[in-house]
């Protein structure tokens, strides 16, 4: 079995008062986990994949794997006017990146232009990075 490989995302200052959580599964059949309610703060959200950068968590053929980080109606949230999913892309992480060892981190803007929760693929995306455990 591949070793395992620590993700965090971190969504900074997403609106208050919107639920957000990480997708585990695909189709209809997905769960949420790690419920967070934005509250001006920034979101973490952890999870392992394989270091082959598989896992409950992983969506998207292989070259374009990614990750999803369900909003308000999608995270279960009833009573809010926001259902959006952001994906967070896994294409950056490399073998050198996988091979220090360390929890790999990527930092991704959470308002979009209308001052809602921001959705789909960010741009730019900054990638991931190394941080320490």
């Amino acid at each position: 079995m591949p070793a395992e490989l620590r993700l965090r995302i971190v969504l900074e200052k997403p609106p208050a008062g919107v639920d957000y959580a990480l997708q585990k599964g695909s189709g209809a059949k997905y769960q949420t986990e790690q419920l967070q309610r934005g509250d001006g703060n920034d979101l973490r959200f952890e999870f392992a994949l394989s270091e082959t950068l598989r896992g409950p968590y992983v969506q998207g053929p292989t070259g374009g794997k990614f990750v999803y980080i369900d909003i308000g109606q999608a995270a279960g949230q009833l009573g809010t006017p926001w259902s959006r999913r952001l994906k967070v892309p896994l294409a950056s992480i490399t073998p050198e990146l996988i091979a220090i060892g360390a929890i790999l981190e990527t930092r991704v803007i959470g308002t979009a232009r209308d001052g809602g929760p921001a959705c789909a693929t960010p741009r730019p995306f900054a990638g991931w990075r190394a941080v320490k455990r």
